[in-house]
Order: structure tokens, then sequence, then C-alpha cells
């Protein structure tokens, strides 16, 4: 919208910016703010500006210093006399704009009340006041120097733009116009009353056009919604204004309910009457509250004094209120204070756990004091225990194997101080075994109680100093270095010893296989397990032979839909609903009917909409889909033996096939193998699956490939082992919390790492001793290899201490360094369990048997493949005391690493999840416990040194969904710092995942995240995965589905509908701990392996 100017105008004036604006000295050269009368110089307090260094009130001088300066800049790039710059003429000019802005907002503050907006937002008021007084070259002057005073350097677009409108909230605060935002409200109106969304797109663009055609630069929220109506009726869409006009009486009556409570919050000054459980009525006077308040403050830095919490946390306490109540209320008026400043996730999880010691131990926060907590401990472990045994909710061997006191003395209540709320309501709510054979149901452990007994049980075995490896287990945990997965955190030290996390199986071409290992054995797996993952290509395709009844098969189709079924049907009482996957190879005919299993349109009976599927694609379809070249499908039962080969003889057995269908000897069926690929990426963008894993990898690379051939990953990605008809694969996982071990100065702590990968590898060891198996075959397999899985949680977390955005290329080398420390001492370790307590029974002949460790491997994929495999080689660390550990002592564990998904014990731990980037820097978390507000906490530390970190701050966090890229006062070096997923290209998660990969000798769960529907992109991200070696990929993650289902995520916005936002589900106890399907493709949770 400027005018045109003169190129050598256009370099003067930025020359003339650049010398006086460079030069404090020279830069103020008239008083432009004394054009205004004494009286119009005052500040207006109902407008407020904030700036860098806090809020000021807005002034009439300010503005026209502004603006008098901008018109000098130009003057003066014009070789303007300065006598005449500073004359009557311009001095008029110079106040009739400022007056021009000043009646903008004044208009505003009488239509909404007070109001406040950013420097940034004034200086683009300024400049539409400009234009519209035909002062486009003026305008341009401002713009220039706005630029020069915040890059050190004049940058701008020479590109038209349309004068940006401001948007003024209900709290007054003025933000950026966003017509994605209006769609937003307007899909959710139309998702409510079950109609096509699509219109949402043309109504939010209508108002926005209407808007941006009007005269002011701010438009109140109210207005905003009144277009909303206007557009719905204009496109005939009558309902839905209805329901949204409807909507919004709602919503104002609420907003007038609660300000009349808010009103007549009483200070809680006077004593309340509290009702005892028992019945009983006496005074409460708060001194409980403030001691839990002065307890929970403890090291933290709060942005409120004592006194303002404690007046927060006695909201909606009534005069008289049940025990229950008042404490449900203080946890929750607590809970609500996270958002405020990070520390708050700590303040609410400690005030939560005075009441958990409360509910279990025998200790008053009133009587007894936060420094009887130890004692407390102590005293009534034993107690802890016999009435667990009693119950029949714990083993009695914890009470007949070990030295209780010597394990009581080891007790560190201290240590609760590091849970955040999300953590302690996750174990609260899931973990902790609770008594119901009372009247009321209570829980009977403390987070203490529940690490000891978890470590107790799995070294109740253990032959020599078992005290000791307990202890040295308990303090991992408590310490926040290491967690075990879920089903070992629920099960250990209790009767039922369930605590692997997944099983893989292949089933054969044969009915008795189908029905007994897919679908029996299955059951029985579902009932006590984790997760399932098989393989299915070996059953035969459509309209194949079946000689037993000279019929045709109906393929594989059918009976995965049986599967998927048996899933439904036989779910642990409602805790384990859809943890199946089911695998199929890329060249069995029925291939194309398998992408199609989770659509939502066609056949419902072969559709599998309660299971996960996975492609399982062999090297040589991605050289010809690379080349452009055809693909064959075959039926299984033709080509028998080409499931369980791979590379080189895969290939040539495959061209052999090719030939005979080509003399006609077998069926076969000829297509682009690009169709094919394009196929897979559409359902995956539409549908979350089938994921793509990668054959050839996963054996050429596997250590135990003297025995048997990988047939399929399991549930999640990350377990490569070996199936066959006698053996399910398990596997048993823990992780390592990985930013625990990065020191202050960003260094890798390898002594304190050492340490806990030696404690964690037993520990997992011991598993396959202690456990409970539901099938003969996973007894057989899980005795025969000993696999174990160890992985690493909180990636994001070890980045921000090291200072390191996820998108730079210090922090991919970073993932190379700590995978080769995390691998070299979990092999060595396996190493030294070999020679203490020998070698697994298949260990002859394996890949550590002949000297090939996991990154040796890796030259082995390459020569198979005939293609370069994208890894540097090579690391930082001298392998050959591990080599010659191994060469002298073998391993005592097949495989060691996989990285797992750690959803919920990061929650418990206070962790990032797995190896995923930040998802947003703030946002509400829902899960089956609750919903949780999850702030940054490292971003408000780093906002807090720069002065940042204010309510207007926290206003525009929310306002931007968590996203920062769009806030004008971060510096665009903690915008790079705190980047979150769909900000990451996707080059930087996939060369970060294949460093890990180099030192793994299993896989990991590799979710791809991609901002736009682009099947190009898309296409890239998936080939730039295979040749960078990755074995195996999880989730796709889309800000589609993010946006538009909002699984896990519902950031709080102004009082409008809002997307995604449906009625709550609810959930009976036994499906708190379930494996949900629609979660995980939206960010979710799954416990079925953590």
């Amino acid at each position: 919208m400027y005018r045109s100017i003169t190129l050598e105008e256009d370099i003067a004036l930025k020359q003339v910016i650049a010398s006086r604006h460079g030069d404090e000295a020279s830069c103020q050269r008239f008083n432009w703010r004394d054009s205004l009368e004494t009286e119009h110089r005052a500040p207006i307090p109902e407008i407020i500006v904030t700036r860098a260094a806090g809020e000021v009130e807005f002034s009439l001088a300010d503005v026209a210093d502004t603006i008098g300066e901008a018109l000098t800049d130009l003057l003066l790039s014009r070789k303007e006399q300065e006598d005449r710059i500073y004359n009557d003429e311009n001095r008029n000019f110079v106040t009739g704009v400022a007056f021009s802005v000043a009646k903008s907002l004044m208009q505003q503050v009488q239509r909404g009340g007070a109001i406040k907006l950013s420097q940034n937002d004034l200086y683009l008021l300024i400049e539409k006041a400009l234009i519209e007084n035909d002062a486009h070259d003026v305008a341009k002057s401002l713009v220039f120097t706005r630029s020069y005073q915040k890059n050190g350097e004049i940058v701008v677009s020479e590109d038209l733009h349309l004068m940006p409108v401001r948007l003024i909230r209900r709290n007054g605060n003025v933000v950026p116009w966003s017509e994605t935002k209006i769609e937003t409200a307007v899909r959710k109106a139309f998702l409510d009353l079950r109609k096509d969304p699509e219109p949402a797109m043309r109504i939010a663009h209508g108002v926005t056009q209407r808007v941006r055609a009007g005269d002011s630069a701010f438009v109140h929220i109210e207005d905003v919604q009144d277009l909303v109506e206007e557009e719905l009726g204009r496109q005939g869409q009558f309902e839905v204004m209805r329901a949204y006009m409807s909507y919004r009486i709602q919503r104002a009556e609420a907003r007038k309910l609660h300000q009349a409570e808010s009103a007549e919050d009483p200070n809680q000054d006077s004593m309340v009457v509290v009702t005892r459980e028992n019945g009983q009525s006496d005074f409460w006077d708060g001194t409980e509250l403030k001691k839990r308040i002065r307890f929970s403050m403890i090291g933290l830095d709060l942005c409120l004094s004592e006194e303002e919490i404690e007046l927060e946390l006695r909201r909606s306490i009534g005069s008289e209120i049940s025990e229950v109540e008042l404490q449900r209320t203080v946890i929750l008026n607590a809970k609500s204070l996270i958002e405020r400043d990070a520390d708050f996730a700590k303040f609410a999880a400690r005030i939560l756990l005075s009441y958990i010691y409360e509910e279990v131990l025998d200790w008053s926060i009133q009587q007894d004091g936060i420094a009887a907590l130890k004692a407390a401990h102590q005293e009534q472990f034993k107690r802890y225990l016999k009435h667990g045994a009693a119950i029949k909710r714990i083993s009695p061997e914890l009470l007949e194997r070990f030295d209780l006191d010597r394990l009581a003395d080891a007790f560190d209540p201290s240590a609760d101080l590091d849970f955040d709320y999300l953590g302690i309501q996750t174990l609260y709510d899931r973990y902790l075994i609770v008594d119901k054979t009372a009247a009321k149901p209570r829980r009977i452990e403390t987070p203490q109680f529940f690490w000891m007994r978890v470590a107790m049980g799995l070294f109740k075995a253990e032959e020599h100093n078992r005290e000791e490896w307990v202890v040295r287990l308990y303090q991992l945990y408590k310490g926040r270095r290491f967690c075990s997965s879920t089903p070992t955190l629920f099960n250990s030290g209790t009767l039922h010893s369930q605590l692997s996390s997944c099983y893989l199986y292949k089933v054969d071409d044969s009915i008795e296989s189908i029905m007994l290992r897919g679908i029996s054995e299955n059951a029985f797996l579902s009932k006590w397990a984790g997760g399932l993952g098989g393989s299915w290509t070996s059953v035969r395709g459509t309209g194949a032979y079946i000689q037993g009844t000279n019929g045709e098969s109906q393929g594989v189709i059918p009976f995965l839909k049986l599967h998927n079924d048996q899933l439904v049907a036989v779910n642990q009482g409602g805790k384990r609903r859809g943890s199946g996957c089911a695998y199929l190879e890329s060249w069995h005919n029925d291939i194309e009917d398998f992408l199609e299993l989770r659509v939502n349109t066609g056949d419902e009976r072969r559709r599998t909409h309660d299971m996960n599927t996975a492609n399982w694609i062999p090297d040589l379809f991605m050289k010809r889909m690379e080349s452009r070249q055809d693909w064959t499908l075959l039926r299984a039962n033709e080509c028998p033996d080409l499931h369980g080969l791979y590379g080189k003889a895969f290939e040539q057995r495959y061209l052999e096939y090719e030939a005979m269908a080509a003399e006609g000897k077998i069926w076969s069926r000829r297509l682009p193998a690009i169709e094919l690929w394009k196929k897979m990426l559409k359902m995956l963008f539409e549908t979350g699956h089938p994921w793509i894993t990668f054959k050839d990898p996963c054996n050429l690379r596997s250590p135990q490939d003297h025995v048997g051939v990988i047939h399929s990953s399991n549930l999640c990605t990350e377990i490569t082992l070996n199936t066959s008809d006698e053996e399910t694969a398990v596997c048993n996982l823990g992780s390592v919390v990985l930013d625990t071990h990065v020191t202050k100065d960003g260094m890798l702590d390898h002594e304190m790492l050492r340490e806990t990968i030696t404690v964690a590898i037993r520990a997992l060891d011991n598993v396959i001793d202690i456990n409970f198996y539901p099938t003969d075959a996973a007894c057989t397999a899980n005795s025969r290899h000993r696999p174990i899985g160890l992985g690493v949680m909180g990636l994001q977390n070890a980045l921000f201490k090291k200072d390191l955005s996820f998108a730079s290329e210090e922090a991919v080398n970073f993932n190379d360094e700590f995978m080769e420390a995390v691998a070299y001492y979990a092999y060595g370790a396996s190493s030294d369990l070999a020679a203490e307590r020998g070698t697994y029974s298949t260990y002859r002949g394996s890949k550590w048997d002949r000297g090939i460790l996991p990154q040796d491997s890796l030259d082995i994929l390459e020569d198979e493949r005939g293609e370069e495999v994208t890894v540097p080689r090579g690391g930082k660390m001298d392998w050959r005391p591990v080599r010659d550990k191994i060469l002298k002592h073998g391993m005592r564990n097949s495989n060691v690493l996989a990285i797992a998904p750690t959803a919920t014990i990061s929650n418990i731990m206070g962790t990032t999840p797995c190896i995923e980037p930040n998802y947003k820097n703030l946002f509400v978390k829902s899960n089956l416990s609750g919903d949780f507000t999850v702030l940054n906490r490292q971003l408000v530390q780093d906002l807090k040194k720069e002065s940042l970190w204010t309510s207007d701050m926290l206003d525009q966090l929310k306002y931007f969904d968590g996203e920062l890229r769009d806030i004008d006062e971060i510096p665009d070096q903690l915008k790079q710092k705190h980047l979150t997923v769909f900000g990451i290209d996707f080059r930087f998660i996939v060369d970060a995942a294949s460093r890990r990969q180099k030192w793994i000798d299993q896989s990991q769960s590799v979710n791809l995240f991609l901002a736009e529907p682009d099947m190009k992109a898309l296409s890239h991200m998936y080939r730039h995965a295979w040749r960078a070696g990755l074995k195996t990929t999880y989730y796709l993650r889309t800000l589609q589905a993010s946006n538009i289902e909002k699984a896990t995520v519902q950031v709080k916005k102004d009082d409008v509908p809002q997307e995604g936002a449906s009625e709550r589900e609810i959930y009976t106890p036994e499906e708190q701990h379930a494996c949900s399907i629609e979660a995980m493709m939206n960010g979710g949770e799954c416990e079925a392996c953590q």
C-alpha cells in the first residue's frame, strides 16, 4: 500500500536512518511532543502498552515523537533544510496524525473498557493512521526505522501487503488477527451438529474480508462473533447460525455467573466449618494450608508470594465444606496456577503429595511436619508390606527375602520434591496399589514405597548382595535416572509377575496356525500382556488354490478382521483396547486391500478399525520405486520361502519367481512400484496406517541372523526379534532418563551413565527369569535368547540443558554421542553379566560371537543393498575394551537396546517423551487421568532471564497455541531453541534417528511429522529415512490431525466455540490403563510398551 518512491530516494532514506539511529546522540533532533497542548501529553491509564522492559501507560506525546522522527528522517533524506522541518505545517501534521491514533484507541476503550496492546501493535496503528492521512512515504520511513531498531539493518519486504487488523479480546488484550482461529471456531460449530465442516473455511474467509474492508485497525471479539453469525446466514447455514447464537448466549451467562462468584469470593480470613468423614465438624483456620504452601514452595522461583498463593488456594472455599471437598478444592486451585509459571507444576505436585502422605502414612503435616516424613516411611514400611500381602496385592516373598530395616534406611522422601503435577497425578491414579477391601478404597503406597516395591520385586531372586542391588535400583528410580516399563511398574513385587511389554508372533499358511497362533494364543497374550506385533505375510492371498477343499482362498483380510475383533473381545477388563499390529510384506497380492484396512468407507467386513497395520518393505521395492520400475505381486503359497529371505538372497529368489510368473507357472500381477508407493503414502496420510518399516535393515543388522529371521516388528516398531512357528518373541523394556545424565555445563556424565546402565541391564535381565509367560512359545523364545530393550527418554530436555535447538547439526551430533555412550556401557554390562551368569543359549554363531557389533553392520547393509547408507561411521569412544570383553565372556542377552515410546513413564519421570521434539510450549494434555496444563519450564526460565515473562507473554502463548513464531518480543535465538515438532525440518529428525540407529541392535519408535499435506514432501521424508538406514518408523503425525482431532491438546482460547472440543467421554477405573489407537495417532499415550 506504500506509494512508490524512486530507488535513489529509497537508498537515501535508508542511509539517513542508519546514520541517525546508529548514533544515539544525533537521533532526537526536535521535540515533537511540544506540538501538543500540555493537557494532551499526560499518560492515559485506560490504555496499556507492553514493551520488553515492562508495561507503560499510553502516551500521546510518545506517539507524536515517533511520527515526528519518521517525518524528520524522510525530509533529511530529501535534503530539506533543518529550519524548514520543525515548522508549523509539519507540527500540525504530526499533531493531527497523533490525534487520529488516540481517537481510534479511545473508541475501543469506550466500546469494551481498558485495553492492552504491544509496542508493535501501536506502531502498526500509527502506520495505518499515516496511510489514512495520505502520508505513505512517512509510513515507509517509520517501517524502515522499526526494522533498523530490531535487526540492526533495514530488511523490509517490497511486496504490497494489507494493513493488519488487530483483535481486542474480552480481557482488553490486543492480538493479531487470525483467520485460522475463526475457521476453528466455526468448524467446531459444524462438528457439534455432526455436519460436514468444509464450509468453515469460506465462512472464516468471508468474515476476514469484511473486517479488512472496514476502516478500523481494531475489532472487538464481540463484533467478530456478530460477523460470524451474519456470514453464516449469508451463506445459508441457518441451523449452524442458530446453534452458534445459542452457544454465545450460554457462554455469556456463564461469564456473568463466574464474575458474580469471583465478586463474592471472600478472603477467607474467618473460620471455616469442615465436616470430617466420620460426620464430626470442627473449625478450620487454614494453618495446615499455610504449612502445605511452605512445603510446596521449597526451592521454587514462583511469580506469586506466599500470601497471594494462599488467597488463590482458598478460592471457592465456603463457610461450610466437607473434608473431601476441601482437599479437592485446594488441589484443583493449585493445579490452576500451573499456567502462570512453570514452577507451579512442582508446587501443585507437592500439594497433592502432602495429601497422599496423609492418606498412606500415620502422619499429619499439621502435627508432625515435613521433618518427620523420613521417619514415618521407615517406621511404617513393614506394616505396608504386611498389609499388602494380607490383601493379596503384594507378594509375601518381599517380607521373607529381604532385610527390611536395611532397605528402610535408604528411604529419601525429599526426592518426591522433583515430581511435577502430571507425574504425581499419573502415579496416584494408575500405579500406586489401592486397597479395595475396606468400605472406602485407599492407596497403601507413597511414591517411595512404590519405587522400593518395584525394585524388590526385580531383585527378589538375586543370590548375592540382594539388598544392595535393590537400593541401587531404588536410587535410580527416585533420582529420575531410569524407569522400567509400565507392565513392570504395575506388577513387580505383586502376586502376578507379568512384567514384559510386548510380544512378536508369526502366522503360517495353515488354518491351524491362523486359529492357534493368530487368534487363540494372541487372546492369551492380550489377556495378560502388552502389545502384539505379528507377521501375516505367509497366509495365502485372495484367489489362491486350497488343495484340501479344492477351493479358492479368501485371502488374509478376513482373518485380520477376526484378529481385530479378538483384540476388542479379549481386552483385560478394558485395559488393553486395540493393542495389536499386523505386518504384511509389499509383494503379497492382498497388499492393496491391506492398505485400506483403516479407511472409514467400503465394506465394514473388510475393515479393522481397532488394529494397527504396518508395511514390511524389502529394499528391492524401494530401489524399483526410485528407478520407476515395475513391481510384481505374488501369492504367498506359491513362493513360500520368499518371506524368510532378505538382502541379495531375496533379490535373487524374487527375480526367479518373476521369471516363473512370466512363463505362466505361478500367478502374478505387475504394477508400477511408484504407484504402490503413492498408495502407501496416501493411506498413511489419510489414516495414519500402515506404518513404513524396512525388512532388510532389520535382518541384515540383526545379531541373531544365524538362528532365524525377523518377520515383523512389534506394536510400537522398536523391537526387531526373530519369530517362528515355535517362538513368540518377548521383550522387556526400560528407559534411561537422558537429561539427568547431562551436567549443568552440557556434558554427558559418563560415570553416572555407567552406573545407571549397569543396574538397569541387570534388572531387565532378571525380568526374564521371574516373568509370567502366557504361552509356551513366549517362554521358549525368551529363555533361549534373553533379549531386553534398554532405551532413552528426555532427549528434548537434554538439548535444552545443552542450549541446542533440535533443528541443528550440533543436536544431530549429540544424538550420535549419547547413543554411542549408552551402547558402550549397555553392551559391556551385558557381557559382564555373561561372565557372571553365562551367555544366552544361542550365542555361538551370532554377530556378537563373530566380532560384529551393531555399528559394524552398517557396512553389511550397504554391501547387500548395493547403495550407500548415508550415515557417518565411527564414534568418540575406544571400543577395544568392550570388543575384548565380548570376545572373552560373550553376551548375556541376544539383544540389548531398543528405544520405545515413553509417554506415560516420561510423565512420571518429569521429562520429555522418548526421542521426540517438544510438542508445544504450552498446551493442555488430556489423558484418562484428566486434563493437565503443560508449560515448557525451560522456556519460562529463558524468558525470565530476558525479563520477558509477563502476564501478557502468557496470554500471547495461549493465543498462539504455544508457538513462538508470531510473538515479536521473543528473540530469534529463543525461537530457534524452542522450535516445536511441526517447525523442525524432517531431515533433522531422520538424521538424528540414523545416528542413534548406528549403535542400536534393535530399533526405535520414530514418529515423523508433517505440517502441510504434501505428497512429494512425504515421499522425500520416507525415502530419506530408508537411505539413512532406519529400520522402522512409527506414526506419521500431521498438523491437520493434531489441530482437528485434538485427542491430546485443547489449548485455551477466547470464549468462542472451539474446534474439537467434544463432550468428554467417561471411563471406568478399569479403562484407566487402556491403549487407544485414536489417542496414539494424535500424540496420546500407550501403555502397551511404556
